[in-house]
């Protein structure tokens, strides 16, 4: 929005005032994140049930004159969208704030926080607890609330249906065991690994939202149960299928439990390293043909997506240059377009039960964000976007590239790491010779980044020709994320800890020259939640003044 309309809708919140999805806060940078995380699952749940796509919170409004004040909270823009993060990582089912939407006017600065409904049938829990609102008291959500956000799926749900005669005796023990360690990864922060372990198999199953009141459920099945187990799901086949494609054919199918086997399906892909970069250019740079991380998201969408009345089998078929997923079923709510900003969180999902376990067991990170994800892997392996095919009225293909189609798209990404993702997605379909509005095609010929006329339009290659001097296109280009976090492993192996002002010291002159001062501390903070992810490094200081150092 522009600060017209932002105006506009702050007229219209402060105007109608408070009530179950809209709270206001003056709000100072010392505000509490787990107090937002309250108001953010509180709001979530009551634009559920009043059919609402969307609530608000807004910072930097005075309660009782009802007139802006300004805010000072987490003024840096990179301080402020880690918000997003933060919120994520500690909301069941994992969610984040839609937009954060800044307005600055003469009594100071306003934010206004954009927060989506929750899901049909997912109430939204905040560090374990569902809250509610009360007019405008904040307040638990009680088993009214609760039990009328969860009857949304009702029977409708297919995956959420328990599966007459099934046991514990169907499911498969190794896929218990990898579910309890995802669960207890997932969830490091609230329980200990060795009592996520040591809870009894019921126990686990419930907590991990893959059964209903104990009952084994097609959920459960469908991701933990053992391959013997899966006449139990008949007719529907619960079947993955590889098929290569090309000089050589081969095809597997591959069954219960998808929670191991989507891991099995991947091994079979042929993976080789390739050379992005024709053998005329100044460097070139060898990358894994496809990266385990963007396959299985998109692999694992189609489980989570898939219609399974039809009784058909999700495909994953490899050509020499591509892959093309298929899954059964119309894309369920909006178009892909509308997911790849990272900004829309869909309201409905065709098998929200499964989706949900999903989510508990890290198999999809967060609801809604696959997509936008996805592309974003891709850019950074200057690869091709991913294309998306809905031609077909009942099923969704989707293909990942595993070729550069333009050497010139992919040298410019290189080059130029602080592109837009909005940008890049307008340079992959100039590569695609696919229609671009006359806006961006302006707006690209402005930034020197695409030439031609149209419709004969092409990535300008005046980036790569201007670098002439190696070790100035070193320094733009920088090195990969691995360079830099065996950086930082390495400061802390050396001296045991370091603050954050340290590991900037350390990093700042390494990265690229195409990065500003903003940009390199933006990134430098994406290592460290990399690394801490990752399990390698934790902080031993405050959220506010962190000491870094080796994890055991």
């Amino acid at each position: 929005m522009d600060a017209q309309a932002l105006q506009a809708l702050l007229d219209s919140l402060i105007e109608c005032w408070e009530n179950e999805v809209v709270e206001f806060k003056r709000a100072g940078n010392d505000y509490s994140t787990d107090a937002i995380g309250k108001y953010f699952s509180a709001l979530a749940n009551e634009a559920n049930l009043r059919n609402q796509d969307r609530a608000w919170l807004v910072f930097g409004v005075d309660n009782h004159s009802r007139k802006a004040v300004g805010s000072d909270y987490r003024p840096k823009a990179e301080n402020l969208h880690s918000l997003k993060m933060q919120i994520s990582n500690a909301t069941e089912p994992s969610i984040t704030l839609r937009n954060i939407h800044e307005l600055l006017l003469t009594e100071g600065r306003v934010l206004l926080f954009e927060i989506p409904a929750a899901p049909l049938g997912m109430p939204i829990a905040w560090k374990g607890h569902y809250y509610a609102r009360a007019g405008e008291s904040l307040t638990h959500l009680g088993l009214d609330k609760l039990d009328e956000i969860r009857r949304q799926v009702g029977a409708a749900d297919w995956s959420a249906q328990v599966v007459a005669g099934a046991t514990l005796a169907h499911l498969d023990v190794a896929a218990l065991f990898r579910a309890r360690e995802s669960f207890a990864k997932k969830y490091a922060n609230r329980f200990a690994a060795d009592e996520v372990m040591n809870w009894s198999v019921a126990t686990f199953l419930d907590r991990a939202k893959l059964t209903r009141d104990g009952q084994i459920t097609r959920t459960t099945l469908l991701l933990l149960g053992k391959l013997e187990s899966a006449h139990l799901l008949s007719p529907h086949p619960a079947q993955m299928t590889w098929k290569l494609e090309g000089p050589e054919r081969a095809y597997e199918h591959f069954g219960l439990p998808f929670l191991l086997n989507s891991s099995g399906l991947y091994q079979k892909i042929r993976n080789i390293q390739i050379r992005i970069l024709p053998e005329d250019q100044l460097l070139a740079i060898e990358l894994a043909k496809y990266d385990q991380k963007i396959v299985l998201e998109a692999l694992h969408n189609c489980i989570a997506h898939q219609d399974y009345n039809p009784n058909g089998r999700i495909i994953v078929t490899e050509f020499p240059d591509r892959l093309v997923l298929e899954n059964d079923g119309s894309f369920f709510e909006g178009l892909p377009a509308d997911y790849i900003a990272g900004t829309k969180t869909p309201r409905r999902y065709r098998n929200p039960f499964l989706a949900q376990a999903m989510a508990e067991l890290n198999m999809i990170d967060t609801m809604g964000y696959g997509i936008y994800e996805m592309h974003l892997g891709q850019a950074r392996r200057f690869f091709p976007m991913p294309d998306y095919d809905l031609s077909e009225p009942q099923a969704v293909r989707m293909t990942i590239h595993g070729r550069v189609v333009d050497p010139a798209y992919s040298r410019l990404l290189i080059q130029k790491t602080d592109l837009a993702l909005v940008d890049i997605l307008a340079l992959d379909r100039v590569q695609k010779r696919l229609p671009l509005d006359a806006a961006m095609v302006k707006h690209l010929r402005k930034a020197g980044l695409i030439e031609g006329k149209r419709p004969n339009l092409y990535v300008s290659a005046t980036v790569a020709k201007a670098t002439a001097n190696k070790a100035d296109y070193i320094r733009t280009r920088g090195q990969d994320d691995a360079f830099y976090k065996q950086m930082i492993i390495d400061l802390l192996t050396q001296f045991g800890s370091a603050t954050r002002k340290d590991i900037d010291q350390l990093l700042s002159n390494k990265l690229s020259d195409a990065l500003d001062d903003a940009q390199k501390e933006t990134k430098i903070g994406r290592l460290l939640t990399s690394l801490r992810r990752a399990e390698r490094i934790k902080n031993d200081g405050s959220r506010k003044a962190p000491v870094w150092v080796l994890a055991e």
